[in-house]
């Protein structure tokens, strides 16, 4: 995909979104860079200039504009909530009010938003959730019922059971029939993701900008017949380190367990994807051929454009035909920016 400068002026005319992170633009008269997205006023071609990094913009003396900031992820989670988060995680029984946040020099109602915005509840309502998601996990593993509410912080049993049931959909009793995905945000250099994860492994790996993801979340639930909530799984852990080890180019293979969610076909187009090897790229045509079948081509990308485990099942390692870069659920830019990283492709 060449990015002429036509191209990327185009790009930023339209405030097209799948070039965020492609490229920046400075602007010669007033001396500030954006992003493609920017809504501020557009100048003239001839008064602008394309950066494929913010740094280089700042080192060509541009400042960052302070309409579209483009030195801040918009999705990323802030450094004061992903502590916040840790500590819940290390001892989900906490419970932060306004004052405790206020102490911490952290406004509540700013707080209260990036959740509302990120989460679809309050902060109060998610630390409510994660106590019940431990709770569920440790009723499931035999423990005592009315000791597990009190060890939650829940102050009445009868308290604990109506939130238990609201959430899960059954009594805390009832529960061990019951299953549940666990889900959490994981920062990473192109992007915030979601990750969930069942016992047997990795259920899903998204960016939490993708279009139809409150889809995938219904249809990976009613698969599972489970309820999604935030808290914490064992395979997290080794996610996170495996994703930063990739990243940071020492890592050409995953070994965390994944658990895909899909018909039988879907599965066995997702094991051919994982068949590619890091620094190569496949056709749609091969990737049919190695499945056995050279006629299913349209099936295959269909199936590819399914897989809900980004980056570690290599959906980005299949091109077009003709060498293009054909969609991506992350967005074209990603899918260069993960090429460019395995050196399968340059730009």
């Amino acid at each position: 995909m060449e990015l002429s400068n036509d191209l990327m002026y185009q790009a930023s005319v339209d405030k097209n979104p799948d070039f965020e992170g492609v490229f920046w633009m400075g602007v010669k008269t007033t001396g500030i860079f954006c992003r493609p997205t920017c809504t501020a006023r557009k100048p003239k071609p001839e008064n602008v200039e394309f950066f494929q990094n913010t740094k280089d913009a700042i080192l060509k003396g541009y400042r960052p504009c302070k309409v579209c900031k483009p030195l801040e992820n918009p999705d990323e989670t802030p450094e004061y909530i992903q502590k916040i988060l840790e500590e819940l995680r290390e001892d989900p029984s906490l419970k932060f009010k306004d004052f405790d946040l206020v102490e911490r020099g952290v406004e509540p109602a700013t707080i209260r938003r990036w959740f509302q915005k990120n989460h679809g509840m309050t902060f109060h309502a998610f630390q409510r959730m994660f106590r019940l998601n431990t709770a569920f996990k440790k009723i499931q593993q035999g423990d005592n019922i009315m000791k597990t509410a009190y060890d939650s912080g829940f102050e009445s049993l009868s308290g604990f059971n109506e939130s238990f049931k609201s959430i899960f959909g059954v009594s805390p009793k009832n529960s061990k029939t019951q299953k549940i995905i666990d889900l959490k945000r994981i920062e990473t250099p192109i992007g915030t993701m979601y990750a969930a994860a069942v016992e047997e492994g990795i259920c899903m790996l998204e960016f939490t900008d993708r279009k139809m993801l409150e889809t995938e979340f219904k249809d990976l639930a009613k698969s599972l017949n489970a309820t999604i909530v935030q808290g914490d799984n064992p395979h997290f852990k080794t996610l996170e380190k495996e994703l930063s080890e990739y990243f940071e180019g020492n890592r050409t293979e995953f070994t965390v367990p994944l658990s895909p969610v899909g018909t039988e076909f879907q599965k066995s187009v997702w094991q051919v994807l994982l068949k590619i090897p890091y620094g190569e790229t496949w056709t749609y045509k091969k990737q049919s051929e190695v499945l056995g079948d050279a006629k299913k081509v349209r099936a295959v990308a269909n199936a590819n454009g399914l897989n809900k485990i980004s980056i570690i099942i290599p959906c980005h390692r299949v091109i077009g035909s003709n060498g293009t870069l054909t969609g991506y659920g992350g967005g074209i830019w990603r899918k260069q920016k993960l090429l460019g990283l395995e050196n399968a492709i340059l730009f």
